[in-house]
């Protein structure tokens, strides 16, 4: 096991907001599965990635430049790809924390059905 995979074992279960035990999602993470827990946590983190290749592809849309990666035809297909791929790697590192509230509030969410 790996410093991030146990890091992320040991937030998970003992979530914090603010600096504090977050008593809300300690209690909702008990009435929710660890299967649908794993697919919130994947959607949370796929949503996050989505928001972050929408602001790089803002952020990079008015690049022009030269050479063989310039203002050429095939440029916009390999910098959507291009900006896709480091939104993904960008979310998966952590992200700008998105994915965190989101999870919380989904899984709220889904314990208060569950209730």
């Amino acid at each position: 096991m790996n410093v991030n995979t146990a890091v992320a074992a040991y937030q998970a279960k003992h979530p914090t907001i603010n600096g504090r035990p977050d008593q809300t999602l300690i209690d909702a993470l008990h009435k929710v599965s660890p299967q649908a827990q794993a697919k919130t946590r994947k959607q949370s983190e796929d949503f996050e990635a989505m928001f972050i290749n929408t602001m790089f592809s803002q952020m990079t849309s008015g690049i022009k430049g030269e050479g063989p990666f310039g203002d050429t035809t095939g440029t916009g297909a390999w910098r959507s790809m291009l900006t896709d791929e480091y939104s993904k790697s960008f979310a998966k590192a952590g992200g700008v924390g998105i994915s965190n509230e989101v999870f919380r509030s989904l899984i709220i969410q889904q314990a208060n059905r569950a209730s």
